[in-house]
């Protein structure tokens, strides 16, 4: 539990407390101090903050539990998910079908691109990200879409080469919605199908089926 401490700062101490009491339990305060290694000024501190924004309850004797809007907003990110992949599947599977690649449909979660869609090439060579797969955002062409890069935005896809795996290339191109990114479509393969300007031979067609999507979401 310690460790998670080392992201530093307010947020990342108030997760450490969020993190123990999703597997301790209701905890008092010395327990918070003790499994979490804060000081007990610093940990009275985020526990009365975490309270008030109601992702925390304070019980009788002075334990803390998981709040109810903790409840509400996993309920709202479970929501999102499904339906972001539900008007995304008539496009990926389009572009799969078009491009005979591997696509895939990526979400940013905690500093990190997360897979919520992976349609499989039909070639015995191929690239396979599985659902729910976490991956770098600073390696690979969907975390660029994912972040907006403006050098990017100018053509409307990002690309890479071999950035997280020898032999691979991928272009991606983001999903919008109200002005927003919320996600990424990519098309991943071997090199010696993408070549190594990927964007040169997919972009177009990712960056329709990414409109096409954002359409979808409307």
């Amino acid at each position: 539990m310690r460790d998670s401490l080392q992201g530093g700062g307010s947020l990342g101490k108030a997760v450490t407390v969020l993190d123990h009491l999703a597997a301790a339990g209701p905890t008092s305060l010395a327990g918070l101090v003790s499994a979490t290694g804060l000081p007990r000024a610093t940990a009275y501190r985020l526990a009365t903050a975490l309270v008030v924004h109601g992702l925390i309850d304070k019980e009788p004797y002075s334990t803390y539990r998981l709040g109810s809007r903790l409840v509400e907003l996993g309920q709202l990110a479970g929501q999102r998910r499904p339906s972001i992949a539900r008007a995304a599947a008539p496009a990926l599977e389009t572009l799969r079908d078009t491009t005979g690649e591997s696509v895939q449909l990526f979400v940013a979660e905690g500093g990190r691109r997360v897979c919520i869609v992976s349609l499989e090439s039909p070639h015995s060579l191929r690239t396979i990200v599985p659902v729910g797969a976490a991956l770098p955002m600073d390696k690979g062409s969907a975390g660029r879409a994912l972040a907006g890069d403006a050098d990017d935005l100018e053509r409307g896809w990002s690309e890479s080469v071999e950035e997280r795996e020898l032999g691979v290339a991928s272009v991606s191109a983001p999903v919008y919605l109200d002005g927003s990114v919320v996600a990424a479509v990519s098309v991943s393969g071997p090199i010696e199908r993408t070549t190594r300007s990927p964007g040169s031979r997919y972009g177009v067609l990712v960056v329709e089926a990414a409109r096409a999507v954002s359409v979808a979401l409307r």
